[in-house]
């Protein structure tokens, strides 16, 4: 891997990491460079205009990571309720001993940016509407339509996303754990009324 290569990657990891931990608002460029100890000219040159590009390229570097464990968790489990269930307790376990869960949620700057910055707000967006369909693509393998999959895929995703800042502020994964154990009858109700329709 070249050294140019290696600055750029230096520097979205470290905008991604000072992002995830401080905001986006309160890291400022500065940082960034002392942090991943690159000049001035090297972020300008990987990164054109400023912040706004590299916060971007640090978004879907950290999407990629999120869809990439949360396949890997739900791949690891055939039945698709005890694998959305496994990928909830994962979490839910890291946030219970005290564990950072990097690379698990881009909510702090999606929060944070979706009314100042649209091309962050669509980054987003898009990282959202995967994990969706991740778990969608896990449903319909099991047997659930699609149009009724890729609903329920956008619902997991949106309470577990809900429950991991629920569980960060009360510093216990409990939360996490309340929507494990209502996944069942959450995804028995959709298979029964997708049963009944067909």
């Amino acid at each position: 891997m070249s050294s140019k290569v290696n600055t750029r990657e230096k520097l979205i990891e470290t905008a991604s990491k000072l992002f995830e931990t401080k905001g986006y608002y309160a890291t400022g460029l500065n940082e960034i460079l002392i942090e991943s100890g690159t000049p001035k000219g090297s972020l300008y040159y990987h990164f054109p205009k400023g912040k706004e590009q590299l916060a971007l390229e640090a978004i879907n570097s950290a999407g990629e990571k999120i869809k990439s464990k949360l396949e890997s968790i739900l791949n690891s489990n055939i039945n698709p309720v005890d694998a959305i269930i496994s990928s909830i307790e994962h979490i839910a376990t890291l946030i219970d001993n005290d564990q950072k869960i990097k690379d698990m949620s881009i909510s702090l700057i999606a929060l944070e940016t979706y009314l100042t910055s649209e091309a962050l707000r669509k980054a987003c967006e898009e990282i959202f509407t995967s994990l969706g369909s991740i778990y969608a693509k896990k449903l319909i393998n099991s047997g659930i339509n699609e149009n009724d999959a890729y609903k329920l895929g956008d619902v997991i995703a949106a309470m577990i996303e809900g429950g991991m800042t629920y569980s960060l502020i009360k510093k216990s994964g409990k939360p996490l754990r309340l929507i494990a154990e209502q996944t069942p009858k959450l995804l028995n109700i959709t298979s029964m009324e997708t049963k009944q329709s067909n």
